[in-house]
């Protein structure tokens, strides 16, 4: 069936709403506006406003409120506008999701799952757009994912709903619109291992979210100059699968990592790092990292552009890769 990444995302919530009556979304707008983002449109005149909930402006109270949802036995979705605007969440996020298991001595779990947006590219400024996935990979007792494709927007959410520990999605704004075909009976995914989304044998490029499609394109350029470049789709953050990272830097023995966040501290960093702990006699290459300027993201539409990932970024970090230039 056509699709596009935000029907598959309200498609999702709509199977998980009917299979189980203890799924229940809420947040800013999800009801009558529908969502910041479309994602819930006609959900709130399906379901009641029981079920589909607005919130105040609030991120704190009502993540706070997800959670005591999720201890007392039901199975919250909590829409946060933007990744930004999670940050007035991180204490319910850290000190309380992420920590109740192991502080309760495994008495307690918070089936809890946050989806979010993400990413910069639609002139939304610094306080809309930023990446900081990475951020919350840094912390125990969180499952990161991030669905780039329509099959992961459509699988991953069932999926995440059915762990009993706190999982946050990270939607990244630019897929929102993306469409493609998907098959009648897709359904859950696994949220446990990364996926080769292009096969390749001179340098693998590995990335996520947002910037897989430009990961994509630059494979595609890179073929034309007769570089055979692997595209690793790493889908969860955290835990990151570690033997696909190392089994593709083991068949094309160079490595490139495409991350919108800041480059400092970043989730390209951690990967690196574990590349050169575990396939360090692997390389024939120092791994290349692609990650945003170290700015606030710019609104200015050419500015903004400059500061992200770029297909010519990319193309240029494989050839240094590979011993070409130019």
């Amino acid at each position: 069936m056509k699709t596009t990444y935000r029907e598959a995302m309200r498609a999702a919530i709509r199977e998980a709403m009917t299979r189980d009556d203890r799924v229940f979304l809420m947040g800013e707008d999800v009801g009558r506006y529908g969502g910041c983002f479309a994602v819930s449109l006609g959900l709130l005149e399906e379901f009641g406003p029981e079920r589909i909930r607005d919130t105040p402006l609030s991120e704190s109270g009502f993540v706070g409120a997800g959670i005591g949802a999720a201890l007392g036995g039901m199975r919250p979705i909590v829409e946060i506008m933007t990744v930004n605007f999670s940050l007035l969440a991180l204490d319910q996020i850290m000190n309380n999701a992420a920590t109740l298991r192991h502080m309760s001595g495994g008495q307690f779990s918070v089936p809890l799952v946050i989806r979010m947006t993400t990413g910069a590219g639609r002139q939304l400024a610094a306080q809309h757009s930023h990446s900081l996935e990475g951020w919350y990979a840094h912390i125990p007792g969180l499952r990161i994912l991030t669905p780039s494709t329509l099959e992961d927007a459509r699988g991953m959410l069932w999926t995440a709903l059915q762990d009993p520990d706190p999982v946050l999605i990270f939607e990244h704004g630019s897929l929102y619109n993306v469409a493609g075909e998907i098959a009648d009976d897709d359904g859950a995914v696994d949220i446990d291992t990364a996926a080769v989304r292009r096969s390749g044998r001179d340098v693998s490029l590995i990335t996520y979210g947002g910037t897989l499609q430009i990961t994509l394109d630059a494979a595609e350029q890179l073929a034309q100059e007769g570089i055979d470049a692997e595209v690793l789709d790493l889908r969860t953050l955290r835990p990151l699968d570690d033997a696909a990272i190392l089994a593709t830097v083991a068949r094309t023995h160079r490595a490139v990592i495409v991350d919108e966040g800041w480059r400092s501290g970043s989730i390209s960093a951690e990967v690196s790092a574990r590349i050169t702990e575990s396939a360090f006699f692997d390389l024939d290459a120092p791994v290349g990292r692609v990650c945003s300027v170290e700015v606030p993201l710019p609104y200015a539409k050419h500015l903004e552009l400059a500061a992200l990932p770029s297909v010519d970024r990319i193309v240029a970090a494989a050839r240094e890769a590979v011993g070409t230039h130019g």
